[in-house]
């Protein structure tokens, strides 16, 4: 008799747990919403710069506050600085999530956002000058064909979005902290300039987005 109390108890717990299992299950299912935007002022400021860099953004509420994102982009873009000379061009991606720590409780997409993203870039580089130290201390300079490298980093992402009036039309503002993680290298060079990262001879760098985004 004790051995069936037992063996009652525990099918209990285990029907119970599945129970709650598929009504959680029943309880979320993913709606289709996407949100899509240009960063224009990036764009905009090409026009006047060597940089001409151009990238967007696809994001999604996945559950609650959490949103998954995805940017794209391409850039082109050159380093003329202490006797370097060097020019890439390539595209990149950067992919990860953020949550609205703030929202409009009338909209609940306009708020601020916190969140993180591992991103690439596949770029070609070429080297027109790179300084190098002989001898006695003299120096020359030493070009480089073109080539291919990549580059990975990771980059923290804070930033917000208001609808503009009653439109579909938002504006998506966000500032990109970023740490390079990791590059390949030509003849043991590391990389001064990487599409979608920035110029940079250290590991830290900071970008941002000034986006016009489409709630579809």
């Amino acid at each position: 008799m004790k051995t069936k109390r037992i063996f009652f108890f525990f099918f209990s717990i285990i029907f119970s747990f599945n129970f709650a299992q598929d009504t959680e299950k029943e309880k979320w299912k993913y709606q289709p919403n996407f949100m899509a935007g240009f960063d224009v002022v990036n764009a905009g400021i090409a026009f006047f710069s060597e940089r001409k860099i151009y990238q967007g953004f696809v994001s999604s509420r996945i559950k609650n506050n959490l949103h998954a994102v995805v940017d794209a982009g391409f850039e082109r873009n050159v380093y003329a600085k202490n006797g370097y000379d060097a020019e890439v061009d390539g595209p990149f991606v950067r992919l990860g999530s953020f949550y609205m720590m703030m929202k409009d409780p009338e909209n609940e997409i306009n708020g601020f956002y916190l969140g993180g993203k591992l991103a690439a870039s596949f770029y070609r580089q070429k080297y027109d000058a790179v300084p190098v130290r002989g001898f006695g201390g003299n120096s020359s300079l030493v070009e480089f064909p073109s080539s291919s490298q990549s580059s990975y980093w990771f980059e923290a992402v804070l930033g917000g979005r208001v609808q503009l009036f009653e439109s579909k039309f938002y504006i998506d503002l966000n500032i990109q902290p970023k740490y390079l993680l990791y590059s390949t290298t030509q003849d043991g060079i590391k990389p001064m300039i990487i599409p979608g990262f920035g110029k940079s001879s250290g590991k830290f760098n900071l970008g941002f987005m000034w986006n016009i985004a489409y709630k579809f």
